[in-house]
């Protein structure tokens, strides 16, 4: 069993460290094995570099997507034994090895599941948690803006409740995973067209930030790009939020967030990939042996546009 486990030791600085051997569980306990973890990019980006507030607590510990195999159980600990898979989902960081009780964020995964792409189920977790939350359903008309991991799956998510979906990117890479995913109207925001594009499509009922853009509120009301009634979700980091007041109160608007996800996110979102109405696979751009770590959040860090849907191999 790996016993190494991914630490932030300084400021743009990621290191492997050994973790030790798994303490003797408990009743009411399980022992899982990592076999892969999907990497986080905007969290664990923001607290490598410690934007907007996050990290700075050096050493420090991101992460939140594991894949793993039950080794050992005591008692019962959500119905699991050994030799499950299943997705652990609690804030922990990149580590060989993890210990689960029945208050732990874990997905059993039954029958056939994508591997390794399933250790996105994180990111696609978030944005599932925000689509059912801010009520995105049939017929609904959404923008999401940025296309990286979270965006990605938004787009995916709003599909599958019922919306017509709109997604952008300025990189390439994002949108081709758009288009392989199967979101039909996929906008490059470097086209000089692409305002014109906007406004003929919208107006729209959902916008979600999964990108920061520091203008995107004063431009949503500058071109009316919000339609009465309809919701803007602020799923992107930032360190405050600032907004024209006509945007919302003319339209009777509003602004939510969401953060992380349940298990019933992930049961849902479960439903929906094993019927082949998400799919993981399209966003996936690096599958690592977990020795190339350190490397991969030096390309993090530097910011490479190639980096999309990362997961490191533990096997």
């Amino acid at each position: 069993m790996n016993q190494t486990v991914i630490e932030f030791i300084e400021k743009g600085r990621a290191a492997l460290v050994h973790d030790g051997a798994p303490p003797e569980l408990q009743e009411g306990q399980a022992l899982v094995e990592t076999l892969y973890s999907g990497v986080t990019n905007g969290t664990e980006r923001h607290a490598l570099l410690t934007e907007h507030g996050f990290g700075g607590g050096f050493p420090g510990r991101h992460g939140y997507q594991h894949i793993g195999r039950v080794i050992d159980v005591r008692g019962e600990v959500l119905g699991l034994q050994a030799g499950d898979l299943v997705f652990c989902g609690d804030y922990i960081g990149h580590r060989g090895w993890q210990i689960v009780s029945d208050g732990s964020l874990v997905l059993p995964l039954k029958g056939d599941w994508p591997l390794p792409a399933s250790a996105l189920l994180g990111v696609a977790g978030v944005a599932i948690r925000a689509v059912r939350r801010m009520r995105v359903g049939i017929g609904a008309n959404v923008w999401v803006v940025g296309q990286g991991p979270i965006g990605h799956f938004l787009g995916q998510c709003s599909r599958a409740a019922g919306a017509e979906v709109t997604v952008s990117d300025l990189l390439s890479n994002r949108l081709d995973a758009a288009r392989r995913a199967g979101i039909e109207t996929v906008l490059d925001a470097s086209d000089p067209g692409v305002d014109e594009t906007l406004a003929q499509l919208g107006p729209f009922d959902f916008i979600f930030d999964a990108c920061s853009a520091p203008n995107l509120l004063d431009t949503v009301f500058a071109r009316r790009l919000l339609a009465h009634g309809g919701c803007i979700g602020m799923m992107a980091v930032r360190r405050e939020v600032t907004y024209p007041w006509g945007m919302l109160h003319a339209a009777e608007a509003r602004i939510e967030t969401s953060c992380h996800y349940d298990r019933g996110d992930l049961r849902a979102l479960a439903s929906l990939v094993r019927r082949g109405i998400v799919d993981m696979k399209p966003i996936i751009s690096d599958i690592l042996p977990i020795s190339e770590a350190p490397g991969l959040y030096e390309r993090l860090g530097a910011g490479d546009p190639n980096l999309i849907g990362i997961v490191f191999d533990w096997t």
